[in-house]
């Protein structure tokens, strides 16, 4: 089907490990979507000291070349 996306990465119950997206223009955002009920997870931004939570229902949207 048609998408306005470039890219889909689906990650389920997973720690990962940091990522950078060398790639991405500066004008360009990546969207990330919590989904699901009652889990505990964490969003951290290791360049600027951040962790966030990170709940069902959380849409963060992050600048590219991050």
């Amino acid at each position: 089907w048609p998408s306005i996306f470039s890219g889909l990465e689906v990650i389920s119950n997973r720690m990962t490990l940091s990522h950078r997206d060398p790639g991405g223009a500066p004008s360009h955002y990546d969207m990330l979507v919590s989904l699901g009920i009652e889990h505990d997870a964490i969003l951290s931004i290791e360049d600027l000291e951040a962790e966030l939570v990170y709940s069902p229902g959380t849409m963060t949207y992050i600048a590219g070349r991050v």
